[in-house]
């Protein structure tokens, strides 16, 4: 073969490798923003995390493209991402953003509600708000959650119970739990 047609044959192969992780961008994109958001509170911050997973997980396409299940894959890299990024971060740095004044009463699933709840969240340790982000908010299975996290099944169940109580703790006896 010549050097013409190698050429070509592998501009072909990469046209189509990123036509792949495009779409694969598309697809999982908003929702790791959206974990990443829970995870950080600051949407600026969870874009960047966005962005640095989808630059591991770009940088080992060909590896894990055919053999390896993306999603559960990308949400691993956003959590090891995120965990890096709190490790690096000043323990006495806090996001706020200026909240707006409180109703008296305020509907299930308002953003009135959701303030309070990410405030909360964010009190919580950076694993155990993994836990909590992966199973309530993705909506992920313990077994997922075990998986993705590195952890045994018993200690997800264990930890979720740990920081749902926490976190009811934090949100008080007016915070309506549904």
């Amino acid at each position: 073969m010549t050097d013409t047609r190698v050429a070509a044959a592998s501009a072909e192969e990469m046209t189509g490798r990123d036509a792949e992780f495009t779409a694969f961008v598309v697809a999982a994109g908003t929702r790791l923003r959206r974990s990443a958001y829970l995870m950080c509170r600051d949407w600026h911050l969870a874009q960047d995390l966005t962005q640095q997973t989808l630059a591991k997980v770009y940088a080992v396409w060909d590896r894990v493209r055919h053999d390896t299940n993306l999603e559960a894959y990308s949400r691993r890299v956003l959590m090891n991402t995120v965990f890096d990024q709190q490790k690096r971060r000043s323990g006495s740095e806090l996001v706020l953003a200026e909240l707006p004044d409180r109703p008296d009463r305020t509907p299930p699933g308002s953003p009135e509600l959701r303030l309070p709840l990410v405030d909360a969240l964010a009190q919580l340790p950076v694993e155990d708000r993994a836990i909590l982000v992966l199973r309530h908010a993705e909506d992920q299975s313990v077994d997922t959650v075990a998986a993705i996290l590195g952890l045994s099944v018993s200690a997800v169940k264990m930890r979720t119970a740990r920081a749902l109580a926490r976190l009811r703790t934090l949100l008080g006896e007016d915070f309506p739990d549904h």
